[in-house]
């Protein structure tokens, strides 16, 4: 009888502890790992604070990512039997709970990197809210590193100091990172000095020709490894393509400029030959000379015209050859046929002195055209010399490119001298390279000879 009260006291003893711990939520374990595209199932286990209970909800969610601040929320179960899964898990996610052994699986179905996180069990029993209500397990979803990317940073010139850079985008855990250096031949060659290395960047100082070569970097995890390759040329400052670019350019520019200013110029030279040539082809036509008198005078009444006046001037020269005959067949019908004659000449005369003022008026006319026709070709000549003017100051503009161009010339004379100093520079540091070795080799035979003596 003892040892039964002894037994029942202890049962006694063992339900008021736990009534008095309440509710203890515990994972299965603290950390799983998973290749991506496998399926993973946790295991919560829980001891409530009573026996029955009539509502016991289970939580299954996943902690806040670190770079995106996602929450994750897998599903939720109840304990009459309804199981809630988050939209983005359907078909994805699977909860089974057995209350009475007291346990809940999470299965999840081809994990990626997004499940890779704290997974956390919540496990909410109304009355039972002391205890450890909740528990976390780390799933860490591996996989293997990513082709990396392999860049130069900075300049590779003589004298600059350049890094080199590789980055896989994926990996889990996170991948690390090797350079190595192979020559042409493909043999594994030393970094230069001062070279360091840290999270996949090679920092390289005073990089020289010593320096090119076939570098690779070899990005790796315990799930597996990728590498990219690259192939680093220094070049001297005198072979950068993009300053050859520009110098190129500039002097294409030159040459365009040129030949348009030549295309410029004899355009300007044959327009005003071409308006001389017309202006030599307009004629004027003067009237025509008018005959001359006895006494070299110019007349009007000298212009005669055939008929009429040479009847008249006939009968004038009868008439003065036989003076007394001509005087008695003078009568009073031969006088008034001698006025009907002046008469008619006298008519004929103030017409010419009509086509006279005509011509007269058309010959002021023409004059005014020629003056308007000299006026235009003043200002063409005006126009032309502006035009000089602007051709000059093209050519002072191409002396003014053309000294500029003596200036990068001698810019580059300069910085050729520079490249020069650099070579003197590196061929010393190259013989003080060398008298190290011998110092070295010297110091390492006096080893030897020790070594023999002691020996």
């Amino acid at each position: 009888m003892t040892n039964w009260k002894l037994i029942f006291c202890s049962l006694c003893l063992i339900s008021v502890m736990s009534a008095s711990f309440g509710l203890e939520v515990t994972m299965s374990q603290a950390s799983i790992e998973a290749a991506r595209g496998d399926d993973v199932t946790l295991t919560c286990n829980f001891k409530p604070k009573f026996q029955k209970n009539e509502l016991i909800l289970i939580t299954w969610t996943g902690d806040a990512d670190e770079t995106s601040g996602e929450k994750v929320i897998f599903g939720n179960y109840y304990s009459y039997g309804k199981v809630d899964i988050g939209p983005d898990y359907q078909g994805k996610a699977e909860i089974e709970t057995d209350l009475n052994a007291k346990t809940s699986k999470l299965t999840l179905k081809q994990v990626t990197l997004k499940e890779s996180r704290r997974i956390r069990c919540f496990v909410n029993i109304p009355g039972d809210i002391e205890g450890k209500t909740a528990d976390t397990t780390l799933l860490l979803v591996q996989v293997a590193p990513s082709q990396p990317i392999c860049k130069v940073v900075g300049t590779a010139e003589y004298g600059n100091d350049i890094s080199l850079t590789c980055v896989s985008e994926e990996g889990s855990p996170t991948p690390t990172y090797k350079w190595e250096r192979y020559n042409v031949k493909n043999v594994p060659q030393a970094f230069p000095l001062k070279t360091t290395e840290k999270d996949g960047v090679l920092s390289l100082v005073n990089v020289s020709m010593e320096t090119s070569g076939y570098y690779i970097c070899l990005s790796s995890n315990k799930v597996g490894s990728a590498k990219c390759n690259m192939t680093l040329s220094v070049m001297p400052p005198s072979m950068n393509f993009a300053t050859i670019g520009i110098v190129a350019g500039c002097i294409a520019g030159v040459t365009v400029l040129i030949i348009i200013i030549i295309c410029c110029c004899r355009k300007r030279k044959q327009k005003p030959k071409d308006y001389e040539k017309e202006i030599s082809t307009v004629e004027y036509h003067d009237k025509p000379p008018l005959e001359n008198t006895e006494d070299g005078n110019t007349d009007i009444m000298a212009i005669t015209e055939e008929g009429s006046d040479k009847a008249f001037n006939d009968d004038l020269k009868n008439h003065f050859a036989n003076p007394r005959g001509s005087r008695d067949d003078l009568s009073q019908g031969g006088r008034d046929d001698l006025r009907d004659r002046y008469d008619d000449r006298r008519g004929s005369r103030d017409e010419l002195r009509d086509r006279y003022d005509d011509r007269r008026g058309s010959r002021d006319e023409l004059r005014d055209c020629c003056d308007d026709r000299r006026g235009s070709r003043d200002e063409l000549r005006d126009r032309y010399d502006e035009r000089r003017g602007s051709r000059d100051e093209l050519r002072d503009r191409y002396d003014e490119r053309r000294g500029s161009r003596d200036d990068l010339r001698d810019r580059y004379d300069e910085r050729r001298g520079s490249r020069d100093d650099l070579r003197d520079r590196y061929d010393e540091r190259r013989g003080s390279r060398d008298d190290l070795r011998d110092r070295y080799d010297e110091r390492r035979g006096s080893r030897d000879d020790l070594r023999d003596r002691y020996d």
